[in-house]
């Protein structure tokens, strides 16, 4: 189905052959929820009714978010097929319980199965075995159909390297926080080598909270080139390697902005000079207290 400006988000496909689009409504950050009681958040609610109004149909949620039982309202309130929507939930509060926890994500989101789920970060472990036997957990989950693909969050190559040790199925996907100031120096490369998707969260830091730095004359240049806002040449920027960008907002009109993005492509050269100047700055939004403040893995 195309959104309101007539095409349609690019999908690109996981190593398992799922067709992924290429941007995400995410309802973690602005919308999170300090706790899981009873109370819905109409306003999300609504949010994500007009997400899918305008062509939004990749919608990513978390346990830890609390926000899984408003996107399962939504969905259901949007009278949307089931076979149209792509449906991302994480899990890390109860990690130690893959099994129960998929059952109470699913019974949240009111579905039979999501399409794709995450272990939310790697440091629950204190060891490989830890995450090895977490992610056999998460391979009984795609086994029992409950999760069409399944992947995972914040992990850093050693990460990968224990999971990828022992995995009978390999994780599909990474989502990470990623954007010019954040390139992960040989993480990405390693996961294209592995067939592992990236997905980008905080993808518009770069045009946001991280300013001033050295992307700002390129983004606004390119931004007059194409006729569009610097939010999304960093989406583009993303898109344009692959990358699957996780974004969010309240507001309808910055939402339709945003799938202005379906309207051009960036040269190779401009993802390039991007890059370039991203290398210049370091900056990382979340998990802090787990980095070095100079260290860009």
């Amino acid at each position: 189905m195309a959104n309101i400006l007539g095409a349609e988000i690019p999908s690109t496909e996981l190593s398992d052959g799922t067709k992924i689009p290429l941007i995400g409504y995410g309802t973690g950050t602005t919308w999170y929820k300090r706790s899981d009681d009873s109370t819905i958040d109409r306003t999300l609610v609504d949010s994500i009714k007009t997400a899918l109004k305008l062509g939004y149909f990749h919608l990513d949620a978390a346990e830890v978010y609390n926000t899984e039982k408003e996107v399962g309202i939504a969905i259901k309130e949007s009278r949307i097929s089931r076979e149209k929507l792509f449906i991302t939930t994480k899990v890390i509060t109860n990690i130690k319980n893959i099994e129960k926890a998929i059952d109470t994500s699913l019974e949240k989101l009111q579905l039979d199965y999501v399409d794709s789920y995450l272990i939310h970060s790697p440091f629950f472990a204190s060891s490989d075995a830890d995450l090895q036997s977490a992610w056999a957990a998460m391979e009984a989950v795609k086994d029992s159909g409950k999760a069409r693909s399944i992947g995972v969050s914040n992990y850093l190559q050693k990460h990968l390297e224990a999971t990828l040790a022992t995995a009978r199925t390999s994780p599909t996907i990474n989502q990470i926080e990623y954007h010019p100031y954040l390139q992960h120096g040989d993480l990405v490369p390693y996961m294209k080598s592995k067939n592992i998707v990236v997905s980008a969260y905080a993808p518009l830091t770069a045009a946001t909270k991280a300013k001033p730095g050295p992307c700002d004359t390129l983004l606004e240049a390119l931004a007059n080139k194409y006729y569009v806002g610097e939010g999304e040449i960093a989406l583009r920027w993303c898109m344009d390697q692959g990358i699957v960008a996780i974004t969010t907002s309240g507001k309808e009109q910055r939402l339709s902005d945003m799938l202005r993005t379906t309207t051009f492509k960036m040269t190779p050269k401009e993802v390039r000079d991007v890059s370039d100047a991203g290398l210049l700055k370091h900056f990382r939004g979340f998990w802090q207290a787990k980095f070095d403040e100079d260290d860009r893995s």
